[in-house]
């Protein structure tokens, strides 16, 4: 009786870990940081880090304004003026207005970056990240695609077109990036956002997005 009470304790204390474990997973990759990330990934790996260091962190405010903060408090008003927990916001009917808020952030952000002639390549980030929300927002109407497993491909998609074009190997960044994916769908799948059938489909719409748009913009 002992050990049996032992042995439940033990689970028990390992699914809070497992939990509290995908929730910061979840909260690190989200969605609206990777833009970020791989702008500033450009800024030190590309060229463009031959660029004044002021510029480079006012493009980088400047994108960090356009797909972090703005979005994240038009939907936080949302979700606030509803009374929505964040929970009750994921339900595939009310990620419409969401998807809105971010697709007209993004797709003003790539108006002004490219109004600045910043480098295509560059600009491939975040027509990728846009052309990502437009496509799940597109898809809502039958299913529910995890964004975050569409960001994560999104990455992965985009490294094999950089790869391409700057003929570098990506092999060992591409092994990270594919790990780093799973991982966040695996957080996703624990803690019941997605099913599998949501998250490959998020993956996969990530890395054909990713992908085409680095290549062909």
């Amino acid at each position: 009786m002992f050990l049996q009470r032992l042995f439940q304790a033990r689970s028990r204390r390992s699914v809070s870990w497992l939990v509290l474990t995908s929730q910061v997973v979840s909260l690190l990759f989200s969605p609206f940081y990777l833009p970020v990330i791989a702008f500033a990934a450009l800024l030190v790996f590309s060229y463009l880090n031959m660029l004044p260091l002021l510029t480079k962190v006012l493009l980088l405010v400047l994108v960090y304004c356009f797909t972090i903060a703005l979005p994240h408090f038009f939907i936080f008003l949302y979700r606030k003026f509803n009374g929505w927990t964040r929970h009750q916001l994921g339900r595939r009917e009310r990620r419409y207005v969401p998807y809105a808020v971010s697709i007209a952030s993004y797709a003003s952000l790539f108006y002004i970056l490219a109004s600045i002639h910043v480098p295509r390549f560059a600009l491939a980030i975040i027509a990728g990240a846009l052309s990502i929300q437009v496509v799940c927002a597109l898809v809502n109407s039958r299913l529910k695609v995890s964004t975050h497993a569409a960001a994560s491909g999104g990455v992965v998609g985009s490294l094999m077109a950089f790869a391409l074009i700057f003929s570098f190997d990506p092999t060992g960044w591409l092994c990270l990036t594919v790990l780093l994916s799973g991982m966040v769908c695996t957080a996703r799948f624990v803690l019941r956002q997605h099913t599998l059938r949501e998250l490959g489909w998020g993956v996969a719409i990530g890395v054909v997005c990713g992908f085409c748009c680095v290549i062909f913009i």
